[in-house]
């Protein structure tokens, strides 16, 4: 079961039936949407998705997907899961732009991570970036990943792998 984790300014909390509006409207913005998975979706495979965190994940306990709050609202949304590419687990976060270029994306990380180190008792967690996602890499460099390695995708781009050990924490 998804726990409530907090932080000096957020609330992450398992997702309720009534933030499929919201759910869909973050990832229906461009700005947070072509960073994630395969880039921007339509509504209803982004509404699909949202009804999949309750049908599948939180029913099977498949892994820890919260909505991530600030006074309230949804400006984000965080997961923590295993995963092929990485042989581990990794963390994956995105916030709205109105919570942009406030120090929130670091909380919001650091928040995931220390789940994954304290609670999943991991060694290490991994995030895997777009290459031209300079601010989320440069928000994970400062909290301590280090690049392992580039996945050259089957369209062309670019991920890179990076990886925070449990003995790097700040």
């Amino acid at each position: 079961m998804t726990p409530t984790l907090r932080t000096e300014r957020l609330l992450l909390e398992p997702y309720v039936p009534e933030d499929e509006d919201d759910f869909v409207a973050l990832f229906q913005d461009t700005g947070v949407s072509r960073w994630m998975g395969d880039g921007p979706s339509s509504e209803s495979a982004d509404r699909a998705l949202f009804g999949r965190i309750f049908t599948k994940v939180y029913a099977q306990d498949l892994f820890d997907v919260w909505a991530v709050r600030r006074d309230g609202l949804l400006v984000g949304h965080a997961e923590i899961k295993p995963t092929d590419v990485v042989g581990g687990y990794e963390i994956i976060y995105a916030l709205a732009p109105v919570a942009w270029g406030s120090g929130l994306g670091t909380e919001l990380a650091e928040a995931v991570v220390a789940h994954g180190f304290d609670a999943l008792g991991l060694a290490k967690v991994y995030a895997t970036v777009a290459a031209p996602n300079e601010a989320s890499l440069t928000l994970l460099r400062r909290i301590g990943f280090e690049h392992l390695r580039d996945i050259e995708e089957d369209d062309g781009s670019t991920t890179r792998v990076l990886a925070r050990s449990r003995s790097a924490r700040g």
